[in-house]
């Protein structure tokens, strides 16, 4: 496989045969992650399915810098999906891309919610993405493709339209020595 158009039309068959399957024969998937926080370095170890992430702070945060901050792996989450809808529209939409290339922005403000920045976001916020398309298509092909991804893509809607999250903690006491 050598450019991205072959790859879409991968890509559309696999869509396609996705899209045919009978909703009667499907249920929901759980979707699982677990996180460790390690001695001595506190690098957090993200395990998903038989993969691996590490995660880790800046130096002026106590971390060593060793792989991405929690905010930023939030903006690559999305920024990973957004391609990834992108890639499936265009291949349910049959718009040839050349390239592909989705940037992804936030801010994070240290003074957030700090006493004189009450109103400030602690969080990540103003998010925005750019996707970068290289197309000999026609604009309204493009924004037809645009248009069905802003309406598919789970994380975009997720942020767009936050889900209820509960959290709990089962605390449990060390063995006596």
């Amino acid at each position: 496989m050598s450019t991205l158009n072959e790859y879409l039309g991968q890509k559309r068959d696999a869509v396609l045969a996705r899209n045919a399957r009978d909703p009667q024969t499907l249920a929901p998937v759980k979707l699982r992650a677990q996180v460790s926080a390690e001695g001595r370095s506190g690098v957090r170890r993200i395990r998903i399915r038989d993969h691996q992430v590490v995660s880790d702070s800046p130096a002026d945060f106590a971390g060593y810098d060793l792989g991405p901050s929690s905010p930023e792996l939030l903006l690559g989450s999305l920024g990973s999906c957004l391609t990834h809808i992108f890639l499936i529209k265009a291949a349910e939409l049959e718009l040839p891309l050349e390239s592909l290339q989705v940037e992804i922005e936030g801010d994070l403000d240290p003074r957030g919610g700090k006493p004189g920045y009450e109103k400030v976001p602690f969080f990540p916020h103003n998010i925005r993405y750019t996707a970068h398309i290289v197309s000999p298509a026609d604009e309204s092909a493009v924004r037809a493709v645009h248009e069905a991804v802003e309406q598919w893509c789970p994380i975009l809607n997720l942020l767009k339209q936050p889900q209820p999250l509960e959290g709990s903690v089962r605390h449990t006491r060390p063995a006596a020595s």
